[in-house]
This record gives structure tokens, C-alpha cells and sequence, in this order.
């Protein structure tokens, strides 16, 4: 292949019927047929020629790329450490040491004595294009360490155990995990999950220390293919608690700990919409769930009649309560109140006393810590903004008192005065106000450059957090948006409902409107707005790319959810099952079949001049399969009526989240960056 011309990918006929309707699909073959295995030379030579045109049109900009990394690189506290948390006898942290991409878990004994340390990510990685530590789980008794790895990309973690004393490894291993892993029985067992061959977790298992994995135990099997299953143990650590759902409904048993073969107590029947999980305290069960409001309330029951709830804490449209812990003397409810951070402490005894945790800063994201200790007098919280760096904060439950124990530190320096952070509401072309964060420099040029980050599915919000990342596009006059859209949960539940099912294309247009929004506003103008998505969020730049071409100026999709219709058409795909609630079933449904397929990206491409897009995929991913981007950008290719770049990089040792390690993974997003500035005209 020349690379003066970018590749074209063969067009082979390939079409299916369904309702009567017959849709066309010439680059199906861009699928290997032993996928997950992807051996099919021809589509491996494919996937390379389209790597090297990437590699050959951004060759151009390797300086840029590398300038960027420096400065990204150069934000990194290199050595660092977490700050110290006691779980029983033992204090635990991670650290980084200079230059490794992998952090090492340590611990050293509250009483006194030397550091241990527990687990070296470093030497587990080495050898190793790609690797995530899955699982880790310090036995009760403190003398054993479960872990599981994924070290391809493909989310099947392998489990390993270990003697902390001396380091011996034991001979258990379990391959294919895809769960935590949970100490049960007194330290002999080991409970977690295995994927399926359609990468599901349909079960929980019983593994006994010292026996072979063929004996392990299935306490729990799944039957209906589009739930899952996992596994936790209580905040008293008394009861495993095994739970099952979908993206609507959900089902909790509990098994004692000490007796993990004990028949599983269910605590009330599945029922179609209603979602909840539950926690206990002697004899009281504390139940989160949305059967009375879509917001939730908070229940009790007895473990003698589980099913029999009383509520605790009323659901309310102005409160959102998204989740509680337990401790020994009080507990904690978190929410969001108009889509911003809210922690509360309440007492047992006082249901009527709520103290609520105040912080600084009229936007922020703030959340429970790491509180491993059901006995506990200080909680401890994570804190952040868009102008403020994530800080560690512990909080005096009785002195009601926060205190800061660590800052992220930015080695090449941050003053957060130059710096300012907006919450904007911007009118949806429904009349509904769509919240946005801003944070740009206090000295940016009006109209400049504007990034704007979107997702907008599963429920799923983002936090209005702070990134040192960012600042290479801010400190060079760019306004970075994050539009809190509807399909996430940033505003509560209806705002998760009013973007799925049919509803769906108010994701899209709340992005556009806000878009439009910060143009009519003044920050931006049209074709100088840099977009950016992933997944989910890589499906919303498919969708507007399509509808409103013109306003964008450079578009990074990242693992693109785009190929929505034939993907909800395959149930033996690993989470097409597990989706239909989200998206709809095309295959019995013929108006969600209509529906998805008037906004699947890759079905609505058409003859129009696109912007710049920049595309990535891993070929390892289970969630978005590589074949989406492929297909999407040979489609593009083949229809798009403009000379913008259109590049796709697809990772051919990595999976859903792109290179693993922390300065690795920086060297993508430089290479993002790049293009963005690149497309952009954005000079240096």
C-alpha cells in the first residue's frame, strides 16, 4: 500500500432480514469468524494498513506529540505514595516508584516493625505489552493474598495466591476470573466468578485452598444470559453477598461467611425495574432501592423477614441517593442534590439527625474514600474540582471537622488562581436546561478553541473532577466543557431514563444544543470545537458527526460503540443480552429495530463532508469488538465527501481501556492531543 493514499477496505455483499426490512453490510467481513481469536490474514493486514497510515500522517506531528508527553509527564508526581489506611493489624499503601509505570502494595504492622511489601505490579508486568491487576484481596487473618491479572487486554483475569510471610505462590490458579475475590470459611475458600465462553459472569464459585479448581463449588448459577453476577462481603465482613442484574433490575442473596456452603438466603425475588442492594447490621438488613421512587429510599428489615422493607429514608425528586455505608456507631448516605456531591452522616439511634459534609467550592466531586473498618471515628474522603487537585481528606465524624492529608502535587508547577470553573445550564431544543461545567485559563481570548467531553449513557454520570491531562489543552487557550447530558444519572434517575430506550437521540441532541449553546454564549465558534468520547461516549460522536458535521473541527472517538444495530442483533456477543435494556431488543421489537437504526452511527453514514476524526480500537476489547471502528471508518471512507484526515489506530496487544501503565497510556492521549491542536490550526 502506497501511503499517499489512505487503505481502502474491499467491499463484500452481505445483507440480513429482519420485520421485513433487509439491511446491507458490505464490510461485515472485517469480522473474523474465530473471533475472539482474530487470525484472518486478510483482516489483519487491514487493521495494519490502517495503523501504518496513522502512523505516517501523524509522523508530522511527533514533535508536537512529544513536547505534549513531556509536559503531561512532567505533571506526575513520579515517586509517590497513597496515604496509609489501618485495616486491623496492618497500616496499607500503594507507591509509584521514579520512572515505573506500576504501583507496589505495601503494608507494616500498626504495633510496629518493617514494611512488607504484599505485591510488586512492577515485576508482574515485566515481559508484558499490556497489564492490569484485576483483584486483590488481603485474607482476614492477614497471612494470604489473592490477585488476579489480565495481561492482554481481554478482562479474563487468571488468580493467584500467595504466602505474604515468604512469598511463596500456592499451587491454586484460577484462570478466566472476571470478579472480585472474596476470603470466605476462616481463610480456607475463596469465592469469585468466572466469564463465560460470551464473556459473562453468570455464576459465583467456591474455591477451597490447596484443592484442584475442578472441585470448586458453584454456589451461585445465573440463568437468564443478560444478568450478571458478583460477589461482596458485608460492611461487618459476617455475610457474603451475592447479587445479580441486569441494567434495570436486580436480585441479592446472602450466604454466612463463616459457612460459605450454607443455603443462600434470597432477600426478596426479582422484580422486572426494580434495582437494589443491600447491607447488614446484627439482625438488620439496610436496603437501597428504587422500587417506591426512581431515586431510591433507603429501607430496613430483619434477616427473619427480609423481604418485608420499611422504609428508613423516603425517595425524593430533590435528593438522589446513589449509595450508603455501614459502620459500627453511624452510617452514610451519598447522593447528589441538582447534580452535585452530597455525603450525609446519620445515627441508628436518631434517625432525625443528618449532618451533612460541607465543602468549599460551589462545584466539586467528593465521595467516600477507602473505610475498610466496620469501627471507625474518622471517615476517609476523596475531594476534587475542575481548578482543584484531588486531595485526601479525613473527617472527624464527632468534631464534624475535615483535614486535608494530601494534595495531588503537579511537580512542574499549578496556581490554581489563573484558572476559573463555571456551572452553565443551556436550554436543550426541548426546553429542558442541560447542565455544564467549564474550566478554562482567566486570561483565554473569547471565542477561542473549546474542547467539549461528553458521554451520556448507562446511568453513568461525570463528575465535574479535576485533570492534569487538560491543562495541555487549557494552557493553550482552550475551554474544556464536560456536558452533563441526559443518559447519565448526573441528575438523577429520570435523567438516566429521559436518554435510553426510545428516548435515546436526547443524548444526541443535548450534546449539540450545548454546543450550540456555548457558541451563542460566546466562549467558542462553530468548526473550532474539539469533541471527545469513548464507548458509550464514542457512539454520541458517531451520532453527531452525522447530524451536525459543520460544528465540529476536530473529533476523537475513542473504542466507538458505532455499529449499535447489528451488535443488539447478535445475542451471541458478550453484552448484547445484558443491553437490551439499555438500548432495546432489535430482534423482537421491530420499533426499536426502526429506532436504533435511524441513529447507529454506522448505519446512518451518508455522502457529506465530515470533520477531522481520529478513531481507536483494541483488538483484545470484549465490550466494543474492533470490527465497530473498522467497519465505521471503512464506511466513512468509502461515503465522505470531504479531504479531512481520518485516522484509525487500533491497539493490537491491548483492550477496551488502550495501553495499560501510567506514563504509556499518557502517550495516547498526547497523541489525541496533537491531533486536536493539529486540526485545529492551535500554534504552540
Amino acid at each position: 500500500m502506497s501511503l499517499t493514499t489512505p487503505p481502502k477496505a474491499a467491499k463484500k455483499p452481505h445483507s440480513v432480514t429482519h420485520h421485513g426490512i433487509t439491511v446491507t453490510d458490505d464490510y461485515a467481513w472485517l469480522r473474523d469468524p474465530g473471533y475472539p481469536e482474530v487470525k484472518d490474514a486478510e483482516v489483519l493486514a487491514h487493521l495494519q494498513a490502517e495503523n501504518a497510515w496513522f502512523e505516517a500522517r501523524m509522523a508530522g506531528q511527533q514533535g508536537r506529540i512529544d513536547a505534549l508527553f513531556k509536559e503531561m509527564r512532567a505533571r506526575i508526581k513520579e515517586a509517590d505514595k497513597s496515604v496509609p489506611q489501618k485495616d486491623g493489624d496492618y497500616l496499607y499503601w500503594i507507591e509509584f516508584e521514579e520512572g515505573a509505570e506500576y504501583k507496589k502494595w505495601w503494608r507494616r504492622p500498626v504495633a510496629g516493625g518493617p514494611d512488607e511489601l504484599i505485591l510488586d505490579e512492577v515485576a508482574l508486568a515485566e515481559g508484558h505489552e499490556y497489564f492490569r491487576l484485576g483483584a486483590i484481596a488481603v485474607s482476614n487473618d492477614g497471612k494470604l493474598l489473592a490477585w488476579s491479572v489480565d495481561d492482554n487486554g481481554s478482562e479474563r483475569f487468571t488468580a493467584r495466591i500467595k504466602v505474604i510471610a515468604t512469598g511463596e505462590v500456592l499451587p491454586d490458579e484460577i484462570p478466566g476470573t472476571l470478579s472480585s475475590l472474596i476470603w470466605v470459611g476462616q481463610d480456607k475458600g475463596l469465592v469469585y466468578s468466572l466469564a463465560n465462553e460470551q464473556w459473562r459472569t453468570d455464576n459465583a464459585r467456591l474455591h477451597w485452598l490447596g484443592q484442584p479448581i475442578s472441585s470448586d463449588v458453584e454456589l451461585y448459577h445465573e440463568d437468564d444470559e443478560g444478568f450478571r453476577v458478583g460477589c461482596s462481603l458485608s460492611a461487618n465482613e459476617e455475610w457474603l453477598i451475592i447479587g445479580t442484574s441486569d441494567h434495570e433490575t436486580s436480585e441479592v442473596r446472602l450466604v454466612p461467611a463463616a459457612d460459605p456452603l450454607a443455603t443462600p438466603l434470597l432477600v426478596k425475588p426479582r422484580q422486572t425495574g426494580v434495582e437494589y442492594d443491600v447491607d447488614l447490621r446484627g439482625e438488620a438488613l439496610f436496603i437501597h432501592a428504587n422500587d417506591t421512587h426512581e431515586n431510591f429510599r433507603l429501607a430496613t428489615a430483619l434477616l427473619s423477614a427480609p423481604g418485608e422493607w420499611t422504609t428508613l429514608i423516603e425517595g425524593t425528586d430533590h435528593f438522589y441517593l446513589t449509595g450508603f455505608d455501614l459502620f459500627r456507631d453511624f452510617y452514610v448516605t451519598e447522593g447528589r442534590v441538582r447534580g452535585l456531591d452530597r455525603i450525609e452522616v446519620r445515627y441508628y439511634d436518631d434517625p432525625a439527625r443528618v449532618e451533612p459534609i460541607a465543602f468549599p467550592e460551589a462545584s466539586f466531586s467528593a465521595g467516600l474514600g477507602d473505610n475498610p473498618e466496620w469501627a471507625v471515628t474518622t471517615l476517609r474522603l476523596s475531594y476534587e474540582s475542575m481548578v482543584s487537585p484531588a486531595s485526601v481528606l479525613d473527617y472527624d465524624v464527632a468534631g464534624r471537622k475535615l483535614t486535608t492529608l494530601k494534595v495531588q502535587e503537579i511537580p512542574s508547577g499549578y496556581d490554581a488562581s489563573l484558572y476559573a470553573t463555571e456551572r452553565l445550564e443551556i436550554d436543550a431544543r426541548d426546553g429542558t436546561k442541560i447542565p455544564v461545567s467549564v474550566v478554562y485559563r482567566k486570561d483565554r481570548a473569547a471565542g477561542g478553541p473549546l474542547h467539549l467531553y461528553g458521554y451520556g449513557a448507562y446511568g453513568i454520570s461525570i463528575d465535574p473532577g479535576f485533570s492534569t491531562t487538560r491543562l495541555s489543552l487549557v494552557d493553550r487557550g482552550f475551554a474544556y466543557a464536560i456536558a452533563h447530558i441526559r443518559g447519565g444519572d448526573d441528575l438523577g434517575r429520570a435523567w438516566y431514563k429521559a436518554g435510553k430506550l426510545e428516548r435515546r437521540t436526547n443524548t444526541f441532541n443535548d450534546f449539540v444544543d450545548v454546543a450550540k449553546g456555548l457558541i451563542e454564549r460566546g466562549f467558542t465558534q462553530a468548526g473550532r470545537i474539539s469533541i471527545s468520547g469513548g464507548s458509550a461516549g464514542g457512539e454520541l460522536m458517531g451520532a453527531v458527526i452525522n447530524s451536525d458535521p459543520e460544528l465540529w473541527g476536530a473529533v476523537v472517538a475513542h473504542v466507538p460503540f458505532v455499529d449499535v444495530l447489528a451488535t443488539m442483533l447478535d445475542p451471541t456477543l458478550p453484552l448484547t443480552p445484558g443491553e437490551w435494556p439499555e438500548w432495546g431488543n432489535p430482534i423482537e421489537d421491530k420499533a426499536a429495530f426502526e429506532l436504533i437504526r435511524s441513529y447507529s452511527p454506522y448505519d446512518q453514514v451518508k455522502a457529506q463532508a465530515y470533520p477531522p476524526l481520529l478513531v481507536t480500537a483494541g483488538l483484545n476489547d470484549p465490550r466494543v469488538t474492533y470490527w465497530e471502528p473498522a467497519k465505521w471508518v471503512a464506511k466513512l471512507r468509502e461515503l465522505k465527501t470531504d479531504g479531512n484526515e481520518l485516522l484509525l489506530k487500533t491497539n493490537m496487544g491491548a483492550g477496551h481501556g488502550g495501553k495499560s501503565g501510567r506514563f504509556e497510556s499518557l502517550k495516547e492521549t498526547a497523541e489525541e492531543f496533537a491531533f486536536i491542536l493539529w486540526q485545529l490550526g492551535v500554534t504552540e
